[in-house]
């Protein structure tokens, strides 16, 4: 199983790019993990992982806490499916993939700039991993 953290949009913000990259750092421990910057028009996502379960960020989205979260990515780790996470740049998804996604997620009701929801993101992965771990770190 690997996760893939797809993201829409220049990574700007150096303080909020190196926090998402160490808490991806920290993940690769317990899984493979991959995050960049796509271009919608220049990448099919769907083509290219097909059997992934695919996990797309949109404040409408379904609400979870961090218990809920790891059962996600329990079930996706018991079933050996890739998990592709994708957050949208400044003007949202592309309208043409969000139907096609199996969950839309929501971080928050709030709107972020999508370099913190990337620090979120790879935080809440990291925290889900450490939970099926039984690590400490989420306590």
């Amino acid at each position: 199983m690997k996760v893939y953290l797809y993201f829409i949009g220049k990574p700007r913000d150096t303080h909020s790019n190196a926090l998402a990259a160490e808490f991806l750092k920290r993940t690769s421990r317990y899984m493979a993990c991959e995050m960049r910057e796509i271009v919608p028009a220049r990448f099919d996502l769907f083509t290219r992982h097909p059997t992934a379960r695919k996990v797309f960020l949109d404040p409408a989205g379904k609400p979870m806490d961090s218990g809920a979260f790891s059962a996600l990515i329990g079930k996706a780790e018991l079933e050996a499916r890739d998990l592709v996470f994708l957050i949208g740049g400044h003007d949202g998804l592309p309208p043409e993939w969000k139907p096609r996604a199996d969950l839309l997620l929501s971080l928050s009701a709030m709107t972020m700039p999508h370099e913190l929801a990337r620090a979120v993101l790879a935080e809440q992965i990291y925290r889900a991993l450490t939970i099926l771990r039984g690590h400490p770190y989420p306590r």
